[in-house]
């Protein structure tokens, strides 16, 4: 597998609302063009169906790229699309039932919101972790309360395995992000329904510390 810390920096969730008349396909297309390294299609009002012909039409644009893409909770669309993995919460299938369905050879994201979640993950079924909800956001209306960059890295200490930051991250943010000990940001609204989404997507970059 390549570097997944790598291909976490900068991790786009997409939104089909938020995306509007651009679109899910031509946002990713457009992102990833200028530089998100990572992409997890999330629609909760879909069916299965229809998230896997989203699936196959972004896995088209992804094709050469090196960028992995990964279904949000609906393992059977990302196995039905052979895409590159899936990501669940807590309250979703059990990562040993998702890994079951989805093989040994897929990625397999998981959020955690606590130090408890955090520690209970299981690496052998597991390959990286979502943190957060760092900051309020508006895209999971029911995400639990904030934990802060402070709780971010007190998560982070706590996991040997990648992970990425959630909620409600901007690029000023990036920084602390980095400094917390995360692999990378994952953003919704900062790239989705931006009206120049490469810009968005670049400005994740400008102000990066080295590593």
């Amino acid at each position: 597998m390549t570097d997944l810390r790598s291909q976490l920096r900068l991790y786009l969730v997409t939104d089909p609302d938020l995306c509007g008349s651009t679109g899910v396909v031509e946002t990713v297309r457009q992102a990833v063009a200028a530089g998100v390294t990572m992409v997890q299609l999330r629609d909760k009002t879909a069916t299965t169906p229809d998230r896997i012909k989203l699936a196959l039409a972004v896995k088209e644009v992804l094709a050469g790229t090196g960028v992995p893409l990964v279904f949000n909770d609906d393992v059977d669309a990302a196995k039905a699309a052979d895409i590159d993995g899936a990501h669940i919460g807590q309250d979703d299938i059990t990562p040993a039932k998702a890994r079951a369905c989805l093989g040994s050879d897929k990625i397999l994201g998981l959020s955690c919101e606590t130090p408890q979640t955090v520690q209970a993950a299981d690496p052998t079924l597991v390959d990286y972790l979502g943190l957060g909800t760092v900051f309020g956001t508006n895209t999971k209306s029911d995400h639990k309360a904030p934990i802060g960059l402070n709780g971010l890295a007190e998560l982070v200490a706590l996991s040997p395995l990648p992970n990425v930051a959630i909620g409600g991250l901007k690029a000023e943010h990036t920084n602390h992000v980095l400094a917390a000990g995360a692999d990378g940001s994952a953003v919704v609204s900062a790239i989705c329904g931006q009206t120049d989404i490469a810009a968005a997507t670049q400005a994740f970059f400008k102000t990066e510390i080295s590593r």
